[in-house]
């Protein structure tokens, strides 16, 4: 397509990744995406698999191998192009179909973007990059012109497809309060869900645990370690020694979560004022590491207090504090991560959570219904059990929603 060698080894490297990008298994999100849209971007925790979903939309579209480029921003090639320049090239000799990678790494990737969104109105674009961009905010005004997702990491569901186990659809979290007896009884009659279930809490979140189950602790914590030493100073322009606070906050809340935030004494525990703290729980909690929940989550401002503070998927227990993490921590958080997807969690006094008008208390096989009794529309979501009653309800189960 190109007559620039380097421009040719873009294409190279591009028709290498494809060719070993897996079609095995699929993400949900792939099949959710609007793909007729011009303009789409797709955001994510790094290793999430972002760039595997990409992929595998240019094979299963079959999109025509000389109408499409896929590059990502990161390469070497970009120190000394520019994208615009290279996708001009690219639309003159027939270009269609563009899909950029890794946009946080390159210098006002949205003023790009949106010129070319302009310019070529013949050219649909997809872009990926770190859960850390917001759109809204992005210069170039992409707000009006993109339609965005996220990608987060794998359900409890896409789990157990990914591992080969067994392939269910998704449920809604009405059909699972509706009659979960009856849906985790047809679940049950295929897998012993207990057993798959303690595997996912340690290693299932990022499809990456297919690799190598025995380093994926290690590989989390680096890639946690690239985030924060790459991607966040990329994004917000951070210095050296606030990337230190930030890795000393994430220490000291890794040990503490869940816990009700003092913000004061914290702040003088890592050294930075009230409102640095703040942004910085901010970013971790957009590097998807952090959970904030706030009793009333409508209209809640950056610089906000949390009332209380989670890590986001249960497997940064294991990668952050070891194997001796507390149990009812990594229940909630994985209740958290399952249901934050789809809907607006909340802190409640009475309970552990609510989601609009009905609360959730998370517990094990033996929790009773002390904390919720007086509480309309409340529900236990509780660990250890195969089958609930009534208004308790397996907690593998709310790992179906998406």
């Amino acid at each position: 397509m190109f007559e620039n060698n380097n421009m040719e080894k873009l294409i190279e490297k591009y028709i290498k990744k494809l060719d070993q990008t897996p079609l095995s298994h699929f993400r949900s999100l792939l099949g959710e995406v609007d793909w007729s849209n011009r303009l789409i971007g797709i955001k994510g925790a790094r290793g999430s698999g972002k760039t595997t979903l990409m992929l595998q939309h240019i094979l299963k579209s079959e999109l025509p191998q000389d109408q499409t480029l896929y590059v990502s921003l990161d390469d070497l090639y970009f120190t000394e192009n520019k994208l615009v320049d290279l996708v001009d090239l690219f639309v003159k000799e027939g270009g269609k179909h563009l899909l950029v990678d890794e946009v946080h790494r390159y210098p006002n990737w949205s003023i790009e973007l949106k010129n070319i969104y302009d310019d070529h109105p013949e050219l649909q674009i997809v872009f990926t990059g770190s859960s850390l961009i917001h759109i809204e905010q992005a210069k170039g005004d992409l707000s009006r012109r993109a339609v965005f997702y996220e990608l987060f990491g794998l359900s409890f569901r896409e789990f157990l497809s990914f591992s080969g186990v067994a392939d269910f659809k998704k449920l809604t979290l009405e059909d699972i309060l509706a009659d979960h007896i009856s849906t985790s009884r047809l679940i049950c009659k295929e897998i012993k869900p207990l057993a798959w279930f303690k595997q996912y809490l340690q290693y299932g979140y990022y499809p990456y645990f297919s690799e190598n189950k025995d380093t994926y602790h290690q590989k989390l914590a680096e890639t946690i370690n690239v985030a924060l030493s790459t991607d966040l100073p990329g994004v917000h322009k951070l210095n050296y020694r606030s990337i230190e606070k930030i890795r000393l906050l994430l220490h000291v809340l890794a040990e503490s979560v869940p816990f009700k935030p003092n913000i004061s004494k914290l702040s003088e525990r890592i050294e930075v004022s009230r409102n640095q703290l703040l942004a910085f729980l901010k970013y971790l909690e957009d590097m998807r590491i952090v959970w904030k929940l706030y009793t009333d989550s409508s209209g809640i401002s950056r610089l906000q207090k949390p009332e209380k503070l989670y890590l986001s998927h249960p497997n940064l227990f294991y990668a952050l504090t070891g194997a001796n993490s507390n149990i009812g921590s990594i229940r909630e958080s994985f209740f958290i991560s399952q249901l934050s997807t789809l809907h607006q969690v909340e802190y409640t006094k009475i309970g552990d959570f609510r989601i609009g008008n009905r609360t959730f208390e998370i517990g094990g096989r033996s929790k009773s219904q002390k904390q919720i009794k007086n509480v309309e529309r409340a529900f236990i979501a509780a660990d250890e059990i195969e089958i609930g009653y009534k208004n308790k309800i397996p907690l593998w189960l709310f790992g179906f929603l998406y």
